[in-house]
């Protein structure tokens, strides 16, 4: 644990993590973190992780550029439960202040996911919900985030967007889903943003050609910040027309807009 500080509740740091988790080649950690984000994490001696073993090969890495404070073995990875895991707990229904004790006695705690910012499109909200409600201090460290990166990349809109998740698995519900969001989108401009668990992203990206209108807008973005990084953004009708091969066995961020 990093030395507590008695005098003063710990702070809680959003730790972001590379975006290659999974991967079969991992990005140069030194090209695609900041050198602060990773002193504060070498210093840091507890966590709350989405995995404790990806946290502790993630810093392994960090610790090839920024030595540890202590060893691997030695620090304190609490993780969250396995239905915060998996389902997610941004609705509010977990209750995280126990995770939190660490800071309550001084020690600064990061929180940390499998890949890019803890709470955005990743469990933890519920942590930097308890611990603003324990008057602890949150501090968002800088990283790479997939959502933006993919919107900036996109050309769509940049100033009216909404993060929607996933769309549901059952063929019939995700086609009246797309059609919605798509419905949305050309009104009202706002962009639609949504990603998928890799093995399920050529069904999704087929289903998006058959549901859309040819001239919405679609943007992919599939391995942020690898060497095979890719992105495209043209009108449906033009992804019919050339087909173009997308790295779909990559993480990827689905966009559209008008």
């Amino acid at each position: 644990m990093n030395p507590a500080d008695q005098s003063r509740p710990g702070r809680l740091y959003l730790v972001p993590a590379p975006l290659d988790f999974g991967c079969d080649q991992p990005a140069p950690l030194e090209q695609v973190m900041p050198a602060g984000t990773l002193q504060v994490a070498a210093r840091l001696g507890c966590w709350i992780s989405e995995n404790a073993r990806s946290t502790r090969a993630y810093l392994k890495r960090v610790n090839e550029l920024q030595p540890l404070a202590q060893p691997i073995q030695a620090l304190q990875i609490q993780e969250l439960p396995r239905d915060v895991h998996k389902k997610g707990d941004h609705a509010g229904q977990f209750d995280a202040r126990p995770l939190l004790q660490p800071a309550l006695q001084g020690n600064d705690v990061g929180l940390v996911s499998e890949a890019g910012m803890p709470a955005i499109a990743d469990p933890g909200s519920s942590v930097v919900r308890a611990a603003h409600d324990l008057g602890l201090q949150v501090i968002a460290l800088a990283g790479p985030i997939s959502l933006t990166m993919a919107l900036a990349a996109s050309g769509l809109n940049g100033q009216n967007f909404a993060f929607v998740g996933y769309l549901p698995q059952d063929a019939a519900e995700r086609t009246v889903r797309i059609k919605a969001l798509e419905s949305l989108a050309l009104k009202t401009g706002q962009t639609q943003i949504f990603i998928e668990t890799p093995y399920r992203n050529a069904a999704l990206l087929g289903a998006l050609l058959q549901a859309l209108q040819n001239n919405t807008r679609l943007a992919l973005s599939s391995g942020l910040t690898l060497e095979s990084a890719w992105s495209k953004s043209v009108q449906v009708s033009l992804w019919k027309r050339d087909k173009p091969k997308a790295p779909l066995d990559l993480p990827t961020v689905f966009a559209i807009g008008r």
